[in-house]
């Protein structure tokens, strides 16, 4: 279905693709902008990204790189990554321009909230592994060493190891929009939500033990937030949902209400 312009006509699809691909470019272009900008501070970006580790490694073990090219590809990888989450709020900016005029007014009303809420909460889940999980999994790790071993990371393989945290923590911590979206789409009630609490329960203690190491605190200080996070988009989804369903009942009322300035029909 054609998205409708401001003068409430279809516009063909020829000038969707165009105003996509003009979107896209901007998309691209803030994230080269941003790479060329932190290219220069590569490898003080990548120490910044290690320090969790290497403030772990024995006295005098430091990290290594097993690939030829891996001392620059290492860095230029994490620099791309990086620009690439900075410009979220450009990108973000760039989709909701393009689905924008494609809406209902009370959609928008909630879309913009959303999208704001989402690069914020991701942003925090990626600043929670960093100071608070990352500190506790690595000491971890450095303790359990066996005798004999050099604890030696590669650069590379631990840049793929973190960043697949950054992003399952940043996918984690959306899950008050998720569980907002599920209730304000209509796909579950609150009431059933609030029935499968347990269940939830269970399943951040379960993500909890598959993305931290094999200690209850750890598990712990992910599930917790999980669990909480979840409460809140029940809460949030709830509130939002009863002021729909007043605002349904009195346009209901409205409309089958006589006016009063209409005078009263008269039999003949």
């Amino acid at each position: 279905m054609s998205r409708l312009a401001d003068n409430d006509q279809e516009m063909p699809l020829v000038t969707h693709l165009t105003e996509l691909r003009s979107r896209l470019l901007r998309c691209v272009g803030a994230i080269l902008v941003l790479f060329a900008g932190l290219f220069y501070f590569s490898q003080d970006i990548y120490a910044l990204v290690a320090a969790p580790l290497r403030a772990y490694l024995p006295e005098g073990a430091t990290m290594i790189a097993t690939g030829v090219a891996s001392p620059f590809l290492t860095p230029f990888k994490l620099t791309m990554v990086v620009a690439l989450f900075l410009s979220m709020p450009v990108i973000l900016h760039q989709i909701w321009g393009f689905i924008a005029p494609g809406l209902y007014k009370h959609e928008k009303r909630i879309a913009v909230p959303l999208l704001i809420s989402s690069i914020l909460l991701f942003y925090g889940g990626m600043a929670f592994a960093y100071f608070v999980v990352f500190p506790i999994m690595f000491g971890f790790f450095a303790s359990v060493t066996p005798e004999g071993v050099s604890m030696m990371t590669d650069i590379g393989q631990y840049l793929d190891f973190v960043l697949t945290l950054f992003f399952a923590f940043g996918v984690a911590f959306e899950i008050p929009v998720a569980t907002f979206l599920l209730i304000w789409v209509g796909i579950v009630d609150v009431a059933t939500l609030r029935k499968s609490r347990p269940y939830v329960v269970v399943g951040c203690f379960v993500v909890g033990m598959v993305l931290t190491p094999p200690d209850v605190f750890s598990q712990t200080l992910l599930a917790v937030p999980m669990w909480m996070l979840f409460e809140a988009g029940l809460l949030f989804g709830a509130m939002v949902k009863r002021r729909d369903e007043h605002e349904e009942e009195s346009a209901e009322t409205a409309e089958e209400s006589p006016s009063q300035d209409q005078p009263p029909s008269t039999q003949p």
